[in-house]
């Protein structure tokens, strides 16, 4: 636990002065800077703000705004990110409320800034208790509780920890601690930030002389960032800025120590093994399919669809409202298991796009059901990131608990079931391919439910389902079986080195140098390097974590590639034709390798 303590704090530290925290910092800066004095107020009464020769001439003494301010950010900060999924998901309410009552605290804080009668107006209901003081220091708690839910520092692994345990709704005594040493270890820095601009606005005259001018621009950089983190102006920063916190990260939260006490916080959140990857039509289905000839030509009559279940947030939807099954009655319903780092459900995407574009207008709506399969992919911010950069812009379910998954007996991604507009599910798909079919047949729907369309010509988008022989799907964690590895058997997690093998058998990999073995994941140490054997036209892997990947394909250098950021698929090899060949990876410490899929 000691050991736990001091990662998380470290950690913290490193990330409070890391280039993704700039959008925050002009508001710790001037947290001090934008007080103004105490006014005594008799009860029931208002007094007017001094002028700035009154203010002038008044000592300035120490000040616990900016204490406040990040007490505020640090304690908001770490329940919004342990426990604002699960209230959110308990009320029904978008996953960004958080997010945006933040901003509003900001802004509102900046208005009463900028126009001091505003300030007073919010305080006027308190004013009126006897012997109260109107002390406009006292927002600085009200501040740093508004831009804790703002703060989103660099996202190394034990942040990426604290995130999936609360996204994954079981936070354990070791994810309170953690969380609670990353908080204190991201305030001191903040904090030390915060006290020097109040300590220079105390000491120089110059300042106090202009104190209703410094209000005045507080108020105007809390606007700003207001504005700027509500349109996503500064998503930006940690792409665009060097990474010079990388060195620190990595030695801190990536080496073995921490890797295996990061892991035993995780140990609960996984899925473990169940779930397919379906490269083409799948095998066996559950209950609903039954009555169902899988895959077929035709409409058929499979039972009623049940219902979304479970579901823990929602993308695409207005407001981030939810959708049921009932209010879409009249509606052609397309719902497509997917899960955004499988190459399977990336293939079937553009399809599932261009449908929503040509026929939405004429009844069709298509939800993507994300059930994860890895603990990073339970992670919002993850999912909508990806879910951008892959074009999906018709609405996501977030199935965070499995609930539709199971509801439906759902097996494979891909998988689609389409229902009709009776609530009827009438054809089911499992892997890739049959898009004609399927095309076919939602239009059949759209057409028997409303004669007098005039439905646009069919989509033509290749059908990019690998038909060649190749490897099978490897995965690297070691909870998933059979583990493809030649000769050798990592120690669980724990950091171990090997030397790579004279030779790698067919379909399997090797690893050389020092390598930590996670249930999900393997994680680079010094000198980490793989090799595989492999047969494929395309070969992709699942990466997170931070640092640089080389690859080399039959001894020559192919492309070198910075990780940061969300983990996601990476094409490492993309050929005209099939081969087989030898694939070499050199990773930098820091790097986590979780799935080799092919194409």
């Amino acid at each position: 636990m000691i050991t736990l303590i001091v990662i998380g704090f470290l950690a913290g530290v490193i990330t409070s002065i890391s280039p993704c925290v700039l959008p925050v910092l002009p508001v710790i800066l001037t947290a001090g800077a934008s007080r103004r004095t105490p006014v005594a107020v008799p009860a029931g009464g208002m007094a007017p703000a001094p002028d700035d020769d009154e203010e002038a001439e008044r000592p300035r003494t120490f000040s616990w705004r900016p204490i406040g301010v990040v007490v505020g950010l640090v304690i908001s900060f770490s329940l919004a990110t342990l426990f604002g999924s699960v209230v959110l998901s308990a009320l029904h309410l978008p996953q960004d409320l958080l997010r945006d009552l933040g901003i509003a605290v900001l802004a509102i804080i900046g208005v009463s800034l900028i126009w001091p009668w505003f300030g007073e107006l919010l305080e006027r209901p308190f004013a009126r208790l006897p012997s109260r003081q109107v002390n406009p220091n006292s927002n600085g708690i009200v501040l740093g509780l508004g831009l804790g839910l703002l703060y989103v520092p660099c996202a190394g692994p034990v942040l990426a920890t604290i995130a999936v345990v609360g996204a994954t709704h079981d936070v354990g005594f070791g994810a309170l601690v953690l969380t609670a040493a990353f908080g204190i270890g991201a305030g001191v820095p903040l904090l030390i930030l915060a006290l020097a601009g109040e300590a220079i606005t105390r000491r120089t005259g110059a300042l106090r002389t202009h104190a209703r001018q410094l209000r005045f621009t507080g108020g105007v950089l809390m606007l700003v960032v207001a504005v700027a983190i509500g349109f996503n102006l500064t998503d930006g920063l940690q792409r665009n800025v060097p990474g010079y916190t990388t060195a620190l990260q990595n030695l801190v939260e990536g080496n073995s120590g921490a890797s295996n006490q990061l892991q035993q916080v995780r140990a609960n959140t996984g899925n473990g093994p169940g779930k397919v990857s379906a490269a083409g039509s799948g095998a066996g289905a559950g209950p609903t399919s039954t009555q169902c000839t899988e895959d077929g030509q035709v409409l058929e009559r499979c039972g009623t669809a049940p219902d979304f279940a479970g579901i823990t947030g929602w993308l695409n939807t207005p407001g981030d409202k939810p959708l049921d099954l009932a209010s879409l009655r009249g509606k052609t319903v397309l719902i497509d298991f997917w899960t955004y780092s499988c190459i399977n459900c990336q293939r079937s995407l553009p399809h599932l796009e261009a449908w929503y574009k040509s026929y939405a207008a004429d009844g069709l709506v298509i939800v993507g059901v994300h059930t994860p399969e890895f603990a990073f992919e339970h992670v919002m911010s993850n999912i909508q990131a990806q879910s951008k950069a892959l074009g999906v812009n018709y609405p996501v379910a977030v199935d965070d608990n499995d609930a539709t998954w199971n509801a439906y007996s759902n097996q494979y991604w891909p998988a689609e079931y389409l229902i009709d507009p009776t609530g009827q599910v009438r054809h089911i798909n499992f892997g890739e391919g049959g898009y004609g079919t399927t095309e076919q047949l939602i239009r059949e729907l759209l057409l028997d439910h409303d004669h007098t369309l005039t439905l646009p010509k069919a989509t033509d988008v290749p059908d990019k389902t690998p038909t060649e022989t190749q490897s099978p799907e490897t995965y690297l964690g070691y909870q998933y079986a059979p583990l493809h590895i030649t000769g050798q058997n990592p120690v669980q997690n724990a950091a171990s080195t090997t030397k790579l093998p004279a030779t790698v058998t067919q379909d399997t990999f090797a690893l050389g140098g020092t390598w930590t073995s996670e249930a999900e994941d393997l994680s680079a140490g010094p000198g980490a390097a793989l090799e595989l054997n492999f047969q494929a036209k395309d070969v992709y892997l699942v990466l997170g974590g931070h640092g640089t990947v080389t690859v080399q394909l039959g001894g020559k250098t192919t492309q070198t590639f910075t990780v940061a950021s969300v983990p996601k698929l990476y094409t490492l090899v993309s050929s005209p034709n099939s081969q087989r060949g030898l694939l070499r990876l050199d990773m930098s410490p820091g790097v986590q390798a979780y799935d080799f899929t092919f194409g």
